[in-house]
């Protein structure tokens, strides 16, 4: 259903679940994601494969559902032969999506806008290195156009989402500023520094003061980076702290294969609830039943 308040609002009374790995569930239905667009091609091709995944989360118990937005871009669909009125309506897409599988749930739902990183849209695991060759200000004009686009399609918050630098983070701040809606900022981070090498504490003091910024943290990255990263983010930012992280398993480029074991154990989110997590699900290879669990184990903390 539609929220009937503000994800700040929510989250000062307590944490919200969000959804897990949108592209393992779309395997998971069958769907074939070898594609440089990965799960955006479905916006054109498959749209109701996209609700299908979102609707398997709300039934685990997620109550935020980042669309699938993450490497959907103009440039991208431009390679494709998508013109700009066309990557809009397929951006646009991507939340009416979302907001379709919601008016489903019986409580309330919110609707987060991925914008993914710049690295995303080259498609060939960039984002996991950051330090493009960019300036922040070329950052900037890149992610404004679609910042915009899914900011009138009626999202009720933009997730800026698996950021590996301080650069990136800068640029997406600045073009976020001006269309009038909520925004939570989280790094992919190796250890206790961003994927880029820089200070993760100071990464996090950059959204300090920012009262747009609602919540501050980590996605797809190691649970146990993610064990320490959550105290910090609370720390450096008196924030609410969102964390995402992957399974645990290890993306082999060379191979592209899954390697190595799970270690994303949903009861790790009492003691990120402890430290000031409010918004806590799971990102690649984190499936409906570990997010079922997570929002079980969730389920009897009361208050902020």
């Amino acid at each position: 259903m539609q929220p009937v308040r503000s994800l700040a609002a929510a989250l000062a009374e307590g944490a919200l679940v969000l959804d897990g790995g949108l592209s393992n569930q779309l395997e998971a239905q069958g769907c074939d994601l070898s594609d440089d667009l990965w799960s955006a091609r479905l916006l054109a091709d498959g749209p109701e494969q996209i609700e299908a995944a979102h609707t398997a989360y709300l039934r685990a118990g997620a109550r935020v559902l980042i669309t699938s937005s993450y490497q959907a871009t103009f440039e991208g669909f431009a390679r494709r032969g998508v013109g700009r009125a066309g990557a809009e309506a397929l951006l646009a897409r991507s939340v009416e999506l979302a907001r379709a599988a919601a008016r489903k749930a019986g409580a309330e739902v919110w609707v987060a806008a991925s914008v993914g990183p710049y690295g995303a849209m080259l498609a060939d695991g960039s984002e996991y290195r950051g330090r493009y060759g960019l300036t922040v200000r070329e950052l900037e004009d890149f992610h404004r156009p679609r910042i915009e686009a899914l900011a009138a399609a009626g999202s009720d918050v933009l997730a800026l989402e698996t950021v590996p630098d301080t650069d990136e983070a800068r640029a997406l701040l600045a073009a976020v500023r001006h269309v009038g809606l909520p925004v939570w900022l989280s790094y992919t981070i190796e250890g206790e520094r961003t994927r880029a090498g820089q200070d993760l504490a100071a990464a996090f003091a950059l959204t300090a003061g920012n009262d747009q910024v609602i919540a501050v943290g980590v996605n797809c990255c190691d649970p146990a980076d993610a064990d320490r990263a959550v105290a910090l983010a609370a720390r450096e930012t008196g924030k609410p702290v969102v964390v995402y992280p992957n399974s645990g398993e290890h993306w082999d480029a060379g191979a592209r294969a899954w390697r190595g074991g799970t270690t994303f154990a949903p009861a790790r989110a009492r003691a990120w609830h402890t430290a000031g997590a409010r918004l806590i699900g799971g990102c690649c290879r984190v499936g409906p039943d570990r997010i079922a669990a997570l929002a079980e184990a969730l389920a009897g903390i009361r208050g902020p």
